[in-house]
């Protein structure tokens, strides 16, 4: 079974026992200066994402020994290919067995609150400690009021573009609106230096376009209830009309098979002029100076600039980030530990130290990270990160980011209906097609 099969009862229907454990919690730990006696000999297995910034993988396994140290068992690190988590998670569910955490994407938290331990009293603490979180999580991490998962961080995007390759074509700044776009990149593509953009089914820059082009010509999910269908109307068919044309006139058409990892490659390569990504572009290209080059041999990073967000429609400007954090299963046999290791993670002290690595790649899930002052100290093109997540939407709109809404995301079906169209598809029946497929995740 792969992840774009399994249907939504068999994602949420498995709930297991909570294992209880009486133990001190780790201000008793770290008041007494060892580890309790429930900890000893206990292995906590935390599954991530791999890191589009490699360091800050390196410091969470820098951390490792100390959180080991701080809780008196060994925390291991396992990191995979974030396209590869949601089929684990689900399997996990399923055997009972398996990682104690797993990173959570967007609104997953939905998908798997059967399955997962709720985590107020740590999500409360920290959020009272740290300014409070984004309004995207109360949607996507919270049910009935309840922390079902531990918010970590959130990935801004914008579109990471060359500066001079811009000004080649008479763009002295980063397009505001689609129309502008077309004409820009259409003259680029035509120079051999088109815009890369992925529509294949991977978890982030796929989309983190899709959904916002749809927003920005009006276009939805469903209704204000999220009970009805609405994605088949003039917006999403508008949406739809134009990417066809941008794709054709604009785009690298070896985008649809592209994952995450494609457009980071073929800009480094100067195959694109510009591409929808987190920070990751620039930072790489920075700290890899001496290998990623541009074609007149200088470092490609001083040549390379972000547009604050993708830009505007007829309905107006719309982003999607890609907000993360941390899943306890109900089957963990360690949910004591497994909350005291996120305490211990989200201690200031600690994490700070990869909130710095990390360069405004990946902003803290609270908002007083905003105020640091790492902020001051880097490149300017990074400084439009800073208050990225405060205006993110998540999937489902104009209706709530339910279980269902994050199953239609996990189907692709909003990516696929811009895939099926600049493949041939008449919008109007991509269109069509993308209203069936939601009808089977919504009902009607």
């Amino acid at each position: 079974m792969t992840q774009h099969d399994m249907n939504r009862r068999q994602f949420i229907k498995v709930s297991g026992a909570t294992a209880a454990v009486a133990a001190t919690g780790i201000e008793g730990i770290l008041a007494a200066r060892q580890a309790p006696a429930y900890a000893q000999g206990t292995k906590l297995h935390i599954v991530r994402w791999v890191d589009f910034i490699p360091e800050a993988d390196v410091e969470l396994k820098r951390q490792a020994p100390e959180a080991s140290k701080a809780l008196g068992a060994e925390v291991v690190f396992e990191f995979i290919n974030a396209n590869d988590i949601q089929p684990r998670v689900t399997a996990a569910i399923q055997s009972q067995s398996g990682a104690d955490l797993f990173f959570m994407m967007y609104n997953w938290p939905q998908l798997y609150q059967n399955a997962l331990v709720d985590v107020s009293d740590v999500a409360n603490a920290v959020a009272k400690d740290q300014g409070g979180f984004y309004g995207v999580y109360k949607p996507s991490f919270q049910v009935g009021g309840k922390w079902m998962a531990m918010p970590h961080s959130i990935v801004g995007n914008a579109v990471a573009y060359r500066k001079s390759w811009l000004k080649e074509v008479g763009a002295n700044e980063y397009p505001k609106t689609w129309d502008e776009a077309r004409k820009i990149f259409a003259a680029l593509k035509k120079k051999g230096k088109p815009y890369g953009q992925t529509l294949g089914h991977t978890f982030g820059d796929a989309p983190t376009f899709a959904y916002p082009l749809l927003w920005s010509f009006g276009g939805a999910e469903t209704d204000a209830s999220g009970k009805k269908v609405v994605i088949n109307g003039k917006g999403a068919i508008e949406s739809v009309k134009f990417m066809q044309a941008f794709w054709k006139e604009a785009c690298d058409e070896g985008g649809l098979a592209w994952d995450d990892t494609n457009n980071n490659r073929a800009f480094h390569a100067g195959e694109i002029s510009a591409s929808l990504n987190g920070a990751s572009i620039y930072i790489v290209a920075k700290r890899q100076k001496e290998k990623i080059k541009d074609d007149k041999g200088e470092p490609m990073y001083l040549d390379i600039d972000h547009g604050a967000l993708l830009p505007a429609g007829p309905a107006g400007q719309f982003p999607l980030y890609f907000s993360n954090g941390h899943g306890l299963m109900k089957y963990s046999k360690n949910p004591k530990l497994a909350k005291d290791f996120l305490k211990w993670m989200h201690t200031k002290a600690n994490f700070e130290k990869w909130f710095q690595v990390c360069e405004g790649y990946s902003v803290a899930a609270t908002t007083e990270w905003e105020k640091h002052a790492m902020w001051g100290k880097i490149d300017k093109p990074l400084r439009v990160f800073r208050t990225a997540a405060r205006n993110t939407r998540i999937f489902g709109h104009a209706g709530p980011a339910t279980a269902k809404a994050t199953e239609a995301f996990s189907k692709y079906i909003v990516v696929d209906m811009y895939a099926k169209a600049v493949q041939g598809m008449k919008a109007e029946d991509a269109v069509k097609w993308a209203e069936g497929e939601m009808k089977k995740v919504y009902g009607g």
